[in-house]
């Protein structure tokens, strides 16, 4: 059977605000739905990346309608095919070859030989090499991801995203999604050490420090977790599951106050989950027994 998420659920898996998911529909780059697969959240994924890059809308569509036309074997383009920006271009990848979304036009794809001669290259040398080498780093990084979603052997996922910090060392998704194989292997030596070099090269990216936060939880140390929850939140005010993982660590060291703020915000932003049901459920036990001792006076 095949998983469907709800669009809340889908949301918060993805960390998209519902006006934006309108807007995409308002805009035709995605039908309007209540539920969504695996396929759409390709989609929505591909379409993340581009607003992260600054893509206009209208040069989506346009990017789109071009590839549909030139390719008529491909349903959905932002499904099946992998899209990225660079320098202000719309570019897909084809049969391992990259090429222009729209104008058709086949760009350079750098065999393994290539690419060592290219980063071996100084900036005086080659002025656009950094900008290849992110480009392609961003492939490889890309190329991880859609390892992990089809379950792929974690040597293969691990593999794609050492080439990406290869190319780009400054890759912090590379480098938090290295950290979080690490973690789930329990090798938490190594997985510290990749969120702190995601922290290092992105100061701003709440993820790192959230999944650092995470590690530290997990291994007992809750002056250190509490540190790294609050800096994720202090980035994303509204990360719910910053705030979730707070109101825990509050309610288990008997701050309940705090715990009642974090859970009292972690509904606001997600009222209708399974992990909502058990906010609700802790914050109810809170307030009923801040209500005790004045009832037995």
């Amino acid at each position: 059977m095949t998983q469907e998420y709800s669009r809340k659920e889908t949301r918060r898996l993805l960390n998209i605000p519902e006006r934006q998911l309108k807007s995409w529909e308002k805009q035709h780059l995605i039908p309007a739905a209540s539920t969504y697969g695996f396929r759409e959240l390709i989609a929505l994924r591909s379409l993340l990346k581009l607003r992260e890059q600054k893509v206009p809308p209208a040069q989506i569509r346009r990017a789109i309608a071009a590839i549909s036309e030139k390719l008529s074997h491909v349903e959905d383009p932002l499904v099946q095919l992998k899209l990225y920006a660079d320098s202000g271009k719309i570019h897909v990848e084809v049969d391992g070859k990259a090429m222009e979304a729209e104008s058709g036009q086949l760009l350079l794809n750098f065999d393994q030989v290539e690419l060592k001669r290219l980063l071996e290259f100084r900036a005086k040398d080659d002025p656009h090499a950094e900008r290849r080498r992110r480009s392609e780093a961003e492939r490889w990084f890309q190329r991880g991801l859609d390892l992990e979603q089809t379950a792929a052997p974690l040597e293969e996922v691990r593999e794609a995203y050492d080439k990406a910090l290869e190319l780009d060392p400054k890759s912090a998704g590379a480098l938090v999604n290295l950290g979080t194989l690490h973690f789930n292997a329990r090798k938490w030596k190594e997985a510290e050490q990749f969120y702190r070099r995601a922290i290092e090269v992105d100061p701003d990216y709440a993820l790192a420090q959230f999944d650092l936060a995470n590690l530290y939880d997990e291994r007992g140390d809750r002056a250190k977790a509490l540190e790294h929850y609050s800096a994720a939140l202090r980035l994303s005010p509204n990360y719910a599951d910053a705030h979730y993982n707070l109101a825990l660590l509050y309610q288990g060291a008997n701050e309940s106050m705090k715990a009642v703020r974090h859970w009292t915000a972690y509904l606001k932003l997600d009222g209708s989950s399974q992990w909502a049901n058990i906010a609700r459920r802790e914050l109810t036990k809170l307030r009923r027994a801040a209500v005790l001792p004045g009832t037995r006076a």
